[in-house]
């Protein structure tokens, strides 16, 4: 019989378990930061099951940049508002 190919998410979820040694070793707040950045990975497991052929890490961060990216764009739509600039 063959093999069964693990899905992205639970391919992330492993490699997420196996940074819990490193987050461990973090302070209180970076463990938060940690948290966050890899709450930012599974946000889009759905998208990163369409990437067999990348490195599940690859999409990982490609996630989080994505989300990051999100959040800048929200924080510079609200500058140009508090300024009174175009929008």
């Amino acid at each position: 019989m063959g093999r069964t190919v693990p899905t992205y998410r639970l391919h992330t979820e492993s490699i997420l378990n196996d940074w819990m040694d490193y987050r461990r070793a973090l302070r209180e707040k970076d463990r938060e930061v940690f948290d966050e950045l890899m709450y930012k990975a599974r946000l889009h497991a759905s998208a990163g099951s369409y990437t067999a052929q990348l490195d599940p890490v690859a999409t990982m961060f490609l996630s989080i940049l994505l989300e990051m990216q999100k959040e800048v764009r929200g924080l510079r739509e609200k500058t140009r508002e508090d300024d009174g600039g175009p929008t």
